[in-house]
């Protein structure tokens, strides 16, 4: 049973907001829920959730449009966010990971599959808090710990996968990080995530910096280097 950590479900239909409540609070998470966008957006703020769950169509702000919002917010930078999508075009995945989401539930949505998704992402969670400490390379400063990124002494927000990505590149510069490595290290084994999942973190990531610091190394993987 999990204890302590708090879920925010928004979507305009009654009966997926009390499928998925019954079965997370089974589960042990305390749940609070939307019926539309612009109350899951107001609803956030005030519940501070550990993880946001969005139905992309919503009526008012859609979920594409409350995640662009909250990964704004520096509150959120490392709050997980997952899609509720009865589509499953790649079209869609990718403006989603382009927003700041961690990972994608297809409806119609299988509590099992559920339960699985949300307790494997707090785990991954949990295993990346442990590895703290601080890497400074140049005018660039990650704080592993404080889930903090600065340049020349200014904050960069990033959401909390492009934190991970960019830590784990960082950790050893110059070294070819495979792809199948990233995915495994960053999104574990355990969640199941599209072929460009990484390539549009790391395009985030590039713009965010404003740095020519990670290069791509095609057909192969990426590397840090400053």
């Amino acid at each position: 049973m999990q204890t302590g950590k708090k879920i925010l479900i928004a979507d305009d239909e009654p009966d997926i907001l009390e499928i998925i409540q019954f079965n997370l609070q089974t589960e042990g998470y305390e749940v609070v829920t939307a019926k539309n966008g612009d109350e899951a957006f107001e609803k956030a703020k005030k519940f501070l959730p550990d993880l946001i769950m969005l139905d992309i169509m919503m009526p008012g702000k859609n979920g594409i449009e409350v995640c662009n919002l909250l990964r704004k917010l520096p509150v959120f930078a490392e709050t997980l966010i997952i899609f509720l999508t009865a589509m499953s075009d790649e079209n869609t995945e990718i403006k989603g990971l382009e927003s700041g989401a961690d990972d994608y539930l297809t409806k119609p949505i299988s509590p099992k599959v559920l339960l699985s998704k949300v307790n494997a992402l707090f785990r991954r969670i949990n295993s990346t808090k442990q590895d703290t400490g601080v890497v400074v390379i140049g005018d660039l400063k990650i704080d592993r710990e404080k889930y903090n990124v600065s340049y020349k002494s200014e904050d960069i927000v990033l959401a909390r996968k492009e934190f991970e990505l960019l830590s784990l590149l960082a950790s050893k510069p110059g070294k070819v990080f495979l792809r199948n490595e990233i995915l495994n290290q960053i999104w574990g084994t355990e969640v199941i995530v599209g072929d460009r999942t990484i390539d549009v973190h790391i395009r985030k990531i590039r713009q965010k910096l404003d740095l020519d610091c990670i290069t791509t190394v095609k057909g192969v993987g990426y590397k840090f280097e400053m």
